[in-house]
């Protein structure tokens, strides 16, 4: 039976079809790094747009750089359900916003629509739009999720049969459509601004449940020694991203390409306003 919001990938090697049989789950398959992105060229990109009149965030530089990645290693858009493969049908980004003036527990979850073809600029106004709506009072908008929490809960007595029916009808691809809209659970990858409220990067987990297989945690700034040309230790102020993948979607080699493109793209933010044109996919 197929899925409303993924292919299933039937040309792979053996091995890839053979290791979702062992570790069949996503927390077993969790694989965990740092990435450490310079902040010099990105401070002077956005300096640059400033003096423009054009506002452009780290998480636009992120998502941007993201997008172009996943237009070239199209594997990063996967996941792993019921032992099977699945390319997603489309890119959607999951978010928690925290809602002006609420408390420390008053954030809610969305999703991004994006399109390998948006450049930096979409992306700015994708989020801006989205920050815009669902930042507002709590008394002011609900989310699709928080509606649809809000109806589950008023069925206390029915919410362990509630949880088996929706996890039943994840594993098997019989969630309606109008559900996987609002979920954010079933996104391509969970992004989590933590430099926000002034929080150290984190490696937060991938859920079990729906089709999310990267998740990545912007942090604090932070200086980072590395050892330059001739030998002269440098200190770089650098964006810390905590980033957790499932590793039955790719190989470690994979991986480590992604996160290579991913640097040299922020090390180059200026690339990021034309659409990705890669010159090849690889798989």
């Amino acid at each position: 039976m197929g899925r409303p919001d993924g292919i299933r990938v039937k040309d792979q090697v053996p091995i890839y079809y053979l290791i979702p049989q062992f570790m069949t789950e996503r927390h077993d398959s969790m694989n965990m790094c740092t990435v450490d992105i310079p902040v010099e060229p990105l401070r002077q990109y956005m300096n640059a747009k400033r003096r423009e009149g054009k506002h452009i965030s780290h998480m636009a530089l992120i998502l941007a750089a993201y997008v172009q990645v996943v237009a070239e290693f199209p594997c990063l858009n996967r996941f792993v359900i019921n032992k099977r493969i699945y390319q997603h049908k489309d890119l959607k980004v999951s978010l928690v916003v925290l809602r002006n003036g609420g408390s420390a527990n008053d954030d809610t979850n969305g999703k991004l629509d994006l399109d390998v073809k948006d450049t930096v600029f979409d992306i700015q106004r994708k989020i801006d739009e989205y920050i815009e709506i669902n930042t507002a009072g709590a008394e002011e908008i609900e989310t699709g999720i928080d509606k649809a929490m809000a109806v589950i809960l008023k069925m206390s007595f029915l919410l362990n049969f509630i949880g088996w029916v929706l996890r039943f009808g994840d594993k098997h691809g019989l969630l309606p459509q109008a559900l996987l809209n609002v979920s954010p659970f079933h996104a391509s990858v969970l992004l989590t601004n933590l430099a926000s409220i002034r929080t150290n990067h984190v490696y937060h987990h991938v859920y079990d449940f729906g089709t999310t297989s990267v998740s990545i945690a912007m942090g604090n700034m932070r200086d980072t020694v590395r050892r330059g040309p001739g030998g002269k230790v440098e200190v770089i102020r650098c964006l810390p991203l905590g980033v957790v993948m499932d590793e039955r979607i790719a190989s470690g080699h994979y991986f480590a390409l992604v996160f290579a493109k991913l640097k040299d793209l922020l090390a180059h933010p200026e690339e990021l306003e034309k659409p990705a044109a890669p010159e090849k996919v690889i798989y």
